[in-house]
C-alpha cells in the first residue's frame, strides 16, 4: 500500500489533507451527537458546525447568501440528483441532458421517462468532448422544463460551458441544474453568474471530504417538490414533512463526521487556493498526456487541447482490453486506475468503446507528484510493448 500510485481521484480523492482527518476525528470524539435535536451544549455545538458549513458552501457555490438554509445535505451527488430530478419533473415535461452524463443523472431521467411519462433528449458532445450550447438551444421544446448538465466529465475531463448554457435557459424560461461532482473544489462555480437554478455536489472528491456526504444548493426562486418524509428534530407533532428549507430536502440524522470533513476541506481549499490546486493537477495531467502521445498503440480520447479541462485522462491500448490493462497496471506496477464504462455509458457509446468494454482512466489528484506520472507513463509504455503489431 505504501508504494501504491493512486490515480483514481475522479472516483474519490485520496488521501485527504491531514487537517481533514484531524478535525473530523477530533470533532466526532468530542461532539459526535445529533444536531438540532436537544438543547445541551454538545448538540448546540454540532448544530453550529452544520450551519457554519451551509453558509460557507452557499458562498463557495455562488448561491443566495441570504438563504443559506437552501444548502441542503444528502448522502452524495447521486442522492441529491434523485431529489432534484423527480422533484422538478412531472408527466408531460421534457428534459434535456447530455452524453457526458454520469448514471446519477441518466438513470433517474430514464426512470422518469419509463414510469412518469417524461420526455428526454440527450445532446452529444463534439470531437473535443464539449457540448455546444447551440445544440441545447436547438433541442428546446415548448414543454422543456429542465436542462441538466454534468459540469465536468468523469471520463474525458472536459469542463462544459455552463454560463452560455445557463443564459440560454434563462432566456427561454427553462430551469438549469448541474452535477458538479467532478468540478466542485477545483473549478470556480458561481450559480448566480452562470444562471444555475440548482446544483448537486458530492463531498468525497475535490471538496476533500469523506464518503457519504453531499448535497444540493437551491436558488431562492426555485421550489423543489418534497418527495421523502421523516424525522427533522423540530415540530415533531406536525403530521407531515416540513415544507421549509433545509428540512424540505433533509431527512433523519445527518452525517456529522461527513459534515466535519467538508468543513475542514473548505479550510484546505481556501489555504491552498483552488486555482493553485487545479494548476498543479493540470501540470501533471499535461505531462501524462504528452508522455502517452509518445507511445505507439496508445489512444487518448478528446485531449486535443488543454483548455477548460480537468486532470482526467482516458486511454486504451490497441489490441488490449481495458480491464486487462488495468489489472497489469495494478499488479505489475502498483498503479491504481479505473477501467470500464465509468458509470457513464453514453460517453463510451458515442466514442464507440462499448465493444472493448470502455477505457482506462487516469485521474490526477491534489497529492500526486511528478514521479507518480513518470511511473504511470513507463508502465503504459511497457504494457503497450507487449502487444504484437
Amino acid at each position: 500500500m505504501e508504494d501504491l500510485i493512486y490515480l483514481d481521484n475522479a472516483a474519490t480523492a485520496w488521501p485527504k489533507p491531514p487537517n481533514v482527518y484531524e478535525f473530523a476525528i477530533d470533532f466526532y470524539r468530542k461532539t459526535g451527537v445529533n444536531p438540532g435535536r436537544s438543547g445541551f451544549d454538545m448538540a448546540i455545538e454540532a448544530g453550529n458546525i452544520i450551519e457554519d458549513l451551509r453558509v460557507r458552501l452557499t458562498k463557495f457555490f455562488g448561491g443566495d447568501e441570504n438563504v443559506p438554509e437552501r444548502l441542503c445535505f444528502s448522502y452524495n451527488a447521486t442522492d441529491a440528483l434523485n431529489l432534484i430530478i423527480p422533484g422538478l419533473l412531472v408527466s408531460g415535461d421534457h428534459v434535456i441532458s447530455t452524453n457526458v452524463e454520469h448514471n446519477s443523472v441518466i438513470r433517474p431521467i430514464n426512470c422518469m421517462v419509463r414510469d412518469q411519462g417524461v420526455e428526454a433528449t440527450y445532446v452529444p458532445f463534439n470531437k473535443q468532448g464539449y457540448v455546444d450550447p447551440d445544440d441545447i438551444k436547438y433541442a428546446l421544446k415548448p414543454n422543456t422544463k429542465l436542462v441538466i448538465v454534468n459540469h465536468g466529465s468523469n471520463v474525458l475531463g472536459t469542463v462544459q460551458p455552463l454560463k452560455e448554457i445557463g443564459q440560454i435557459c434563462r432566456d427561454k424560461g427553462v430551469l438549469f441544474a448541474i452535477d458538479s461532482s467532478q468540478t466542485a473544489g477545483v473549478v470556480p462555480i458561481d450559480m448566480k453568474d452562470m444562471n444555475i437554478d440548482v446544483l448537486a455536489f458530492t463531498g468525497h472528491k475535490s471538496l476533500m471530504g469523506f464518503t457519504g456526504i453531499g448535497g444540493l444548493c437551491v436558488r431562492e426562486h426555485l421550489e423543489i417538490k418534497q418527495i421523502r418524509a421523516g424525522g427533522t428534530g423540530v415540530r415533531s407533532a406536525y403530521p407531515y414533512h416540513l415544507a421549509e428549507y433545509p428540512f424540505r430536502m433533509e431527512y433523519g440524522t445527518p452525517n456529522m463526521i461527513g459534515v466535519a470533513s467538508l468543513l475542514a476541506g473548505q479550510d484546505f481549499i481556501e489555504e491552498e487556493g483552488m486555482a493553485n490546486i487545479h494548476a498543479r493537477e493540470m501540470k501533471l495531467a499535461r505531462k501524462l498526456v504528452e508522455g502517452f502521445r509518445q507511445i505507439d498503440g496508445v489512444i487518448i480520447y478528446c485531449w486535443e487541447n488543454f483548455d477548460n479541462r480537468l486532470s482526467t485522462v482516458t486511454i486504451n491500448i490497441e489490441g488490449m482490453e481495458a480491464g486487462d490493462v488495468g489489472i497489469m497496471l495494478d499488479v505489475d506496477f502498483d498503479v491504481a486506475t479505473r477501467t470500464g464504462l465509468h458509470c457513464a455509458p453514453l460517453v463510451h457509446e458515442q466514442l464507440g468503446l462499448i465493444p472493448v468494454h470502455g477505457g482506462v482512466r487516469f485521474s490526477v489528484g491534489a497529492f500526486n507528484v511528478e514521479s507518480d506520472i513518470d511511473t504511470a507513463i513507463e508502465a503504459v509504455k511497457e504494457i503497450a510493448g507487449r502487444v504484437k503489431r
